[in-house]
């Protein structure tokens, strides 16, 4: 495994990333971590771990700088911006584009929470990078008009005991313009905190990229059960 930190040029700021490359390795995975986290998020680093072992690059970085946080950590406004999140993972795509590490590999996206919305937008946005799209406990309802665009195949990961998110995520299903599937964790709630339900989500979103983004398109449509 090859370790950098990374700064990523977002336009108005640069943000600070880790990216983690297996060798060889068959494409990439950028995260958009969701509400108040950041790259540091123990569960997300979990899922890359996963990610890592199945030959996927990982790039785990932060939507907001140092500064902002602190903002958000006050007002938590700007984890809903979601058009300003949006934009900062379409920068990350194109600079994984730029990257000598990245540059031309297959480009997945998984989004947390708000950062779903983020992954979907920036899907929409660069049809021609992303492959693929995976939500952990998303809220891809707030991608509102993307939805529709969005033609890469997306998994929508969500916990059984996630009554409200559940619902968000099959109504959001239903707009996606590509090929998609609802995929729930039994026993699971949002935060994937119960024994064994965040292997299973890691487990779901490495048999995803692995099919998509390593090439191999799946042509599944419609929200699965």
């Amino acid at each position: 495994m090859v370790f950098d930190t990374v700064l990523i040029d977002a336009g108005e700021v640069d943000l600070r990333g880790d990216l983690v490359s297996p060798d060889p390795t068959h494409g990439v995975v950028a995260f958009a971590h969701g509400s108040g986290s950041s790259r540091h998020s123990p569960r997300n680093q979990e899922v890359a771990r996963v990610l890592q072992r199945a030959g996927l690059t990982t790039l785990l970085f932060d939507l907001l700088t140092e500064e902002e946080d602190r903002v958000d950590a006050v007002t938590a406004e700007l984890r809903f911006d979601i058009p300003l999140l949006g934009r900062r993972l379409v920068a990350a795509v194109d600079w994984l584009g730029r990257h000598p590490g990245t540059a031309g590999l297959p480009v997945g996206l998984f989004g947390a929470s708000t950062g779903a919305a983020a992954a979907l937008i920036a899907a929409a946005e660069r049809p021609d990078r992303v492959r693929a799209v995976v939500s952990r406990g998303g809220r891809p309802d707030l991608a509102g008009p993307a939805l529709p665009r969005v033609q890469a195949p997306v998994l929508l990961v969500v916990g059984g005991e996630d009554h409200e998110v559940l619902r968000m995520n099959r109504d959001a299903a239903e707009r996606l313009g590509g090929p998609n599937t609802v995929h729930v964790v039994p026993g699971a709630t949002h935060l994937f905190e119960e024994p064994g339900t965040l292997e299973q989500a890691a487990a779901a979103a490495q048999e995803w990229f692995v099919r998509t983004v390593s090439g191999k398109r799946t042509t599944t449509a419609g929200a699965g059960p």
